[in-house]
């Protein structure tokens, strides 16, 4: 598999906060590259919110902005590109609502979440968070709620789906995101 996992951290409860994102790049079924950064919201951060993924206004003071961080990872989400996430409406509504607010480009991507896979793949968990899926199927996940960890998690679950019960019996899960 070819993919892309993606996951972001928000500084509030706005979409457009996005205070981290991290990128893991997974070729031929193995993870080539990652990415990760601090984003600068330009917005205030919310006391709950920063007490689940620790990032503060003051570690973002020097951080690149969504507009500045935008060229250097535009190129992962083409129309062709395999994008994944663990609850994908919230990441790609965070790609999505950052690029309205700063008036960029919008983008097309094949998107596939592993939180619906989870669900029609092991309906018997008493839930499919990524804490949960991670232990159930033996990934380590050791700083859950960084967007590094959680990109890298989500990858070895959709890497791991794949292994146990065929790439068609993904396909079916996954849509354009426009």
């Amino acid at each position: 598999m070819d993919f892309i996992a993606m996951d972001y951290e928000t500084a509030n409860r706005t979409r457009a906060s996005a205070c981290s994102i991290a990128l893991v790049v997974v070729r031929d079924n193995r993870v080539v590259d990652s990415f990760y950064s601090l984003i600068n919201p330009q917005v205030r951060f919310e006391s709950q919110n920063t007490r689940i993924h620790g990032i503060s206004a003051a570690m973002v003071a020097d951080a690149p902005t969504w507009p500045q961080m935008w060229p250097h990872v535009q190129n992962f989400f083409t129309r062709s590109q395999l994008v994944t996430a663990h609850n994908a409406s919230f990441d790609a509504s965070v790609v999505r609502k950052s690029l309205e607010r700063y008036q960029l480009d919008p983008v097309s991507y094949q998107l596939i979440d592993t939180v619906k896979t989870s669900r029609e793949l092991f309906p018997a968990l008493p839930n499919h968070k990524l804490n949960t899926m991670s232990d159930f199927l033996d990934i380590r996940l050791d700083n859950h709620h960084n967007a590094l960890a959680d990109a890298f998690a989500c990858a070895r679950i959709l890497l791991q789906e794949a292994t146990m019960f065929g790439q068609p019996a993904l396909q079916p899960f996954v849509k354009l995101q426009k």
